[in-house]
């Protein structure tokens, strides 16, 4: 019989996300992992592997949270536009909220890893999708509800909104003008009434 453990195994993945998030993935030796999580080496291996093992939990553990946040605004929306709106709100107030201006962990794992580790890629691919989904799932119950305009496209609009997400995402890193943010809500919001109109 195995011995139980003396932690918890998501407060410890949690702390993960943080040094992953806040030092990235080079950044971050098996030292600091083992000095920020407050548990040994031994159990860091025998529970969650090697440091890139790790860093690939720290990253689902983090898509499936936010995927969850989006879920029950989704949800609890009473429009399809306030969806939109509350999803785009939702990200610029985590992102304004942090002080380090860490920007997104998906999105800085991206650019760290992305483009030579497939494991990090696929999961990138995944989030990004996800975040797509959702705003393709809230655009056809606009659609279907006659809110939104029957002659926009749906996956078009989708994937406009999720790179103005990505945009947002970058832009942190570089200004917390809360009136920068607002301008480019408020822009992406005029693409649900004027994206497209009825051929002539």
């Amino acid at each position: 019989m195995g011995r139980n453990k003396d932690f918890d195994e998501n407060e410890v993945l949690k702390k993960a996300v943080c040094l992953f998030w806040d030092r990235g993935y080079n950044g971050t030796s098996m030292q600091d992992l083992v000095d920020g999580l407050g548990i040994s080496r031994s159990s860091l291996y025998d529970t969650f592997g090697d440091k890139h093992q790790l860093y690939l939990k720290a990253l689902k553990a983090y898509q499936q949270g936010y995927g969850s946040q989006m879920c029950t605004l989704i949800r609890e929306a009473p429009s399809a536009k306030a969806a939109i709106r509350g999803l785009l709100e939702l990200v610029v107030s985590e992102l304004l909220g942090d002080k380090q201006r860490k920007g997104c962990f998906m999105v800085n794992a991206g650019i760290e890893l992305g483009t030579h580790d497939i494991e990090v890629s696929g999961l990138i691919c995944q989030n990004e999708r996800q975040l797509e989904d959702a705003f393709l799932k809230v655009i056809r119950q606009g659609l279907e509800s006659g809110e939104l305009d029957q002659y926009k496209d749906p996956k078009a609009l989708a994937r406009f909104l999720g790179n103005t997400v990505k945009g947002l995402q970058v832009s942190v890193k570089s200004t917390t003008e809360k009136a920068f943010f607002e301008d480019v809500i408020r822009t992406a919001l005029t693409t649900l009434d004027n994206a497209a109109h009825k051929p002539v």
